[in-house]
């Protein structure tokens, strides 16, 4: 109690000489310690109590130099100090730091998965507010660029290192790396968003790599695009651009002629999943069985006494972690599809008519219509005046190969396409 009193006081004493002691006597004021009473109105008085503000602020120095350093060492041994981040909590009376994900980190993990694609924050933002989690665009925008959520730790502590964290990784590195790569200019200036210019940024040039960028002849009232760096003169006109990528999109529409043997071969697949998943579901449920019958043994051993609590304690955070994330992939499993069949349709129809969807959106939805295409982006040799890409869609990939492979047939030949099943989810 001395010792908190003595630290008090020192305290208090620094924080009344930081206001500035002249600027307190100016005012009629005098600090005075109760316990070391001091005339401060003479030389002597008042280089003691200078003696005692120096002392103060020492002992506060190296308190605050114990707590940094501790809280450094903690940081490095890969432990979070202060709260947890959104999408994440601490497990109350955990024997060691213990961090899970909650239900907000599964909507989080979506968010950093539409960005990757290409949605805008504002456009995550309303997705997230209808599943029911509302986030300031601020707030969405800093955990974009937070390392936390891929398993690193960065604070101003640790003077720009990563650290690899205890707690479990939300997304992967490449994930986290793809949503923030939206960020990234590379030297060129971006335009705002523009109905007439969806094309930009998402096309690059086959030769240099540079991107396209757009812009208005005002005179002409005419788009175009351009690679937007000196010493390469490519423009091309929006008809031309445009016309051209839907003609590549048709490369990957199905025929019409197709569509019902292509909605057959989906209903098989939906099948195939449907089993797969089921049989799924039972390995999950048995190991659910399997952690709480573990569960009863060690609260019946620790009620009798063969386990001692702080072993009790710690075992039963493991299985309650072990048991959530069985339950949670079980009930992903479970969700259940009240009408696949209109599903197929509008599926089997998107692929057939995959230049008009493309064609009949605004800038976002366009923006998330080619990016979920094709994800690594596409580029445009302007010597042939043709697109490529590295990476389609799977799904898109594969519905191609099924209307290519199907031609005349009116039923599919279910064991050709075992192979391909995979591809779909």
């Amino acid at each position: 109690m001395q010792k908190d009193l003595e630290f008090k006081q020192k305290t208090y004493l620094f924080n009344l000489h930081s206001l500035g002691d002249s600027v307190l006597k100016k005012v009629g004021i005098n600090i005075m310690a109760v316990t070391q009473p001091i005339d401060t109105n003479s030389h002597a008085g008042a280089l003691q109590q200078n003696i005692q503000f120096i002392f103060s602020k020492y002992d506060n120095d190296l308190r605050r130099q114990k707590t940094i350093d501790g809280m450094r060492e903690k940081l490095l041994r890969g432990e979070w100090i202060g709260n947890a981040p959104t999408g994440y909590e601490f497990v109350k009376g955990a024997p060691t730091q213990t961090i899970i994900i909650n239900e907000k980190g599964e909507l989080i993990k979506e968010a950093f998965e539409y960005r990757a694609i290409g949605m805008t924050i504002e456009q995550i933002i309303e997705r997230l507010k209808v599943r029911g989690l509302t986030v300031p665009k601020q707030t969405l925008a800093e955990i974009f660029k937070n390392p936390f959520y891929c398993g690193k730790m960065s604070h101003n502590l640790l003077n720009g290192e990563l650290v690899k964290g205890k707690h479990p990784a939300l997304i992967s590195e490449e994930l986290f790396l793809k949503a923030n790569e939206l960020k990234t200019t590379a030297g060129f200036k971006v335009n705002k968003a523009n109905d007439n210019l969806p094309l930009k940024v998402f096309v690059k040039d086959a030769d240099t790599g540079y991107p396209y960028t757009g812009y208005l002849v005002k005179k002409k009232g005419l788009y175009y695009y351009k690679v937007n760096k000196i010493g390469i003169g490519i423009n091309r006109s929006i008809k031309i651009m445009h016309d051209k990528f839907q003609e590549f999109l048709k490369k990957y529409s199905v025929e019409n002629l197709h569509m019902e043997p292509l909605k057959a071969h989906l209903h098989y697949v939906w099948d195939f999943c449907t089993e797969a998943n089921t049989s799924e579901k039972k390995a999950l449920s048995l190991q659910i069985n399997a952690i709480d019958e573990e569960f009863f043994t060690l609260r019946k051993n620790h009620a009798i006494g063969k386990v001692a609590f702080d072993i009790y304690q710690e075992f039963s955070v493991i299985f309650a972690k072990q048991k959530e994330d069985l339950v949670k992939a079980y009930e992903k499993l479970d969700q259940k599809l009240s009408n696949p069949k209109e599903l197929i349709d509008f599926t089997s129809r998107l692929a057939c008519n995959l230049p008009s969807a493309w064609a009949c959106g605004d800038y976002y939805q366009k923006q998330t219509f080619q990016n979920t295409l094709f994800p690594q982006g596409v580029v445009y040799d302007v010597k042939i005046e043709h697109y490529r890409t590295e990476e389609i869609n799977s799904v898109i990939e594969l519905t191609s190969q099924l209307s290519n492979d199907s031609g005349e047939i009116k039923k599919p030949v279910l064991s050709n396409f075992e192979d391909k099943t995979g591809l779909v989810p």
